[in-house]
């Protein structure tokens, strides 16, 4: 179970440092055409967001790899939990406001995804408050 942690840590880690710079990289007009939720949200809080999500990837890797405060994982996947539960509500309410049925479908693939990865954090936070901590 231990290396099944690992590779969802690494997994979550790749995924979220990925969106996480590039919400902090790129401009709001330019992730509208793959974030359409980046619309009504202002510029600061879509960085914040991609600071909170870079941060909380190197949360679940480094300290686990070096042994220094590895609390800090469970943390890090608790914190992604809330995130995504964030996620899935921001893709939920982008829905209803959606006029097409091809960005109403977006959108529910957008919850989807988020929902699958709150799955993945939840059980890095459990693996690692619980049974398999380092």
């Amino acid at each position: 179970m231990n290396v099944v942690l690992w590779i969802i840590q690494i997994l979550l880690a790749a995924v979220f440092a990925g969106v996480g710079l590039a919400k902090l990289s790129q401009p709001k007009e330019k992730l509208r055409d793959v974030m359409r939720w980046v619309d009504p949200v202002p510029p600061s809080q879509v960085k914040s967001l991609g600071a909170v999500e870079l941060l909380a990837a190197a949360g679940l890797v480094l300290p686990a790899a070096t042994g220094i405060a590895t609390v800090l994982t469970p943390l890090a996947a608790v914190g992604l939990v809330i995130v995504m539960i964030g996620g899935i509500l921001v893709h939920l309410r982008a829905r209803e406001q959606q006029t097409s049925q091809d960005g109403r479908r977006t959108e529910i693939q957008g919850a989807v995804a988020c929902a699958v990865l709150l799955v993945l954090a939840a059980v890095v936070a459990w693996g690692r408050f619980g049974p398999y901590a380092l």
